[in-house]
């Protein structure tokens, strides 16, 4: 299992960036897929149209997001946890993505720059 640690800066407040995250119909806009999402401890969520999918496990407004995302053979699971940071250029966000299986973390990592955090930003600019 391998981690994932980074660092963003985003073009918009942690309000904005934590509603992106939390709010479905801002994720399926940012996404351009369906989403489930309810930001409440022990909900189920998707993303993608489902190619992502796990329970959320904390929120703290504006400023958290912690999930646990499963993977087709692991049923542990990985854990993401997202810290949101009021910075001079909008927000710094910390990523920190645990227990990735080997064989999916090259897709995981490129995902999170690209699809995740890269869409996402593109949507603030």
């Amino acid at each position: 299992m391998k981690n994932i640690k980074r660092y963003y800066t985003l073009n918009a407040g942690p309000q904005d960036i934590y509603n992106a995250i939390t709010n479905k119909a801002m994720l399926e806009m940012w996404t351009g897929e369906s989403a489930e999402m309810e930001p409440t401890p022990g909900t189920v969520f998707s993303l993608w149209g489902g190619s992502i999918s796990g329970i959320n496990l904390e929120f703290e407004e504006n400023k958290k997001i912690v999930q646990q995302w499963f993977f087709d053979d692991d049923n542990m699971g990985s854990i993401v946890t997202i810290k949101l940071h009021p910075h001079k250029k909008g927000t710094s966000l910390e990523l920190v993505h645990t227990n990735i299986p080997e064989d999916a973390y090259e897709n995981i990592s490129d995902g999170w720059d690209e699809d995740y955090f890269g869409a996402m930003n593109e949507l603030f600019i």
